[in-house]
């Protein structure tokens, strides 16, 4: 680094790749990784979505966590933020049906009904 404006672009440049709440361009997943969802099998799901993710060569989809989602006796959940599409919210997932949602939801464009919050409810 040899001057202040190397160092402002390197700040934007990183500000840039951490801003995923704002930045709604591609697929965002995101694992709820409270005490609650961990205890309840969130890993396994979260390292399933990122072998599965890196598998299939999905370069538009992020993968992040978060606390608590906020329904802890569903857990293990998952919300993904597809582009020009509403927030869904993923149910008692297991690592099984990770492969179901990327493959019918995140690829295929169709939401996997049966597993989503408002199924559970019904």
């Amino acid at each position: 680094m040899k001057s202040i404006q190397e160092l402002e672009k390197m700040r934007q440049e990183t500000l840039e790749k951490v801003n995923l709440r704002r930045d709604r361009k591609g697929t965002r997943i995101v694992v709820g990784m409270a005490t609650c969802g961990i205890s309840a099998g969130a890993r396994p799901v979260l390292m399933a979505l990122l072998e599965e993710v890196k598998k299939r060569g999905l370069e538009d989809v992020t993968v992040t966590q978060t606390g608590c989602i906020g329904v802890c006796r569903l857990e293990p959940m998952i919300e993904v933020y597809k582009e020009g599409e509403e927030k869904t919210t993923y149910v008692e997932v297991t690592a099984e049906k990770v492969k179901k949602i990327l493959l019918d939801h995140i690829v295929n464009g169709k939401v996997v009904y049966e597993y989503t919050i408002g199924a559970y409810e019904k």
